[in-house]
């Protein structure tokens, strides 16, 4: 197996071979989780800690799931209520964390950028949890990862990324990964939530839902981070659902195997029509959710292997 990083801050930096590695790894790892022993020691005597500076539920749940079931000593930061409010920056954060000689870093952060900062300040292995716009490059493995099990493989298919483009760090790591992967992938949503300059990124991207959705293989909706949002995007969540929002009508122009994704948390009857998303026939979002732990455990195992190789 082949994965030389030393930490994972992004998709854009990853061969294609890399990312195979990860999700064959992330496979076995699949397994383990469904038997009745979930634990192993591949990272006992290794110390994580999680640090989120913005709220998560699935993410960091899914680290600390993770670290705990390879062995590792793992403690979760609550970073609200840090001495980041005190005044301390980033900076003197990270050389602070780093005396306390950790091996894996779990970073989520609102600004872009900031992970990749912290990464080069530090001695340790840093993952990516989510910065800003910029990228989440589990997320996307897990997506790969889910798609591959569904789709029994993650090369040229037809992938429909729908929503809040312009604001999804899931939706750019999302294009990095299945675009390196050989797929064909169509942005759909509002002018407004479309990044300008779209069209050149090897992208397909289409005004209309239906127009969008025909013919695809997969249909991932993306949520609408109204957090990042300072002006008026959306004429109402209403009119949102009405023309983007998934539902039988929508969904019905895709391949009749087409398969349903969401990164949650989800806004029922907006981006998504609930009956959609608990239909088991068509919808993988408790997959991803299942195959987050797994991708994460297969990420931190390869770092920390590459970790022991460079003290050797």
């Amino acid at each position: 197996m082949t994965f030389r990083g030393r930490h994972l801050l992004g998709i854009e930096p990853l061969h294609p071979m890399e990312i195979t590695t990860i999700l064959d790894l992330a496979d076995e790892y699949v397994g383990l989780s469904r038997s009745r022993s979930k634990h192993s020691d591949v990272l006992k005597g290794l110390t994580q800690i999680n640090m989120f500076f913005e709220n998560s539920t699935r993410t960091q749940a899914s680290f600390e799931l993770a670290g705990k079931r390879l062995g590792a000593d793992v403690m979760s930061m609550q970073m609200q209520a840090s001495s980041i409010k005190k005044g301390e920056t980033l900076i003197d954060t990270a050389l602070t964390l780093n005396a306390m000689h950790p091996d894996l870093l779990v970073v989520r952060h609102p600004h872009s950028g900031a992970v990749d900062l912290l990464a080069q300040k530090v001695n340790c292995a840093v993952l990516n949890a989510g910065d800003g716009r910029h990228e989440h490059p589990t997320q996307a493995l897990l997506d790969a990862l889910t798609i591959r099990r569904a789709k029994g493989r993650l090369h040229r298919l037809n992938i429909a990324i729908c929503g809040d483009i312009a604001h999804s760090r899931v939706a750019r790591s999302n294009i990095l990964l299945l675009g390196k992967m050989e797929n064909r992938i169509r942005l759909v949503g509002p002018p407004t939530l479309i990044p300008s300059g779209a069209a050149d990124w090897g992208v397909e991207v289409y005004g209309d839902m239906k127009e969008g959705l025909s013919g695809c293989d997969v249909v991932m909706m993306l949520r609408l981070q109204k957090e990042r949002m300072d002006g008026g995007f959306i004429p109402s969540e209403r009119e949102y659902y009405h023309r983007f929002g998934l539902d039988a009508a929508k969904l019905a122009v895709a391949k009749e195997d087409a398969i349903v994704m969401h990164p949650g948390p989800m806004n029922r009857g907006v981006e998504i029509d609930g009956t959609i998303a608990d239909d088991i026939n068509r919808s993988v979002i408790q997959e991803q959710v299942e195959m987050g732990v797994a991708v994460r455990m297969a990420a931190m195992d390869l770092l920390a292997q590459n970790l022991r190789a460079e003290a050797a």
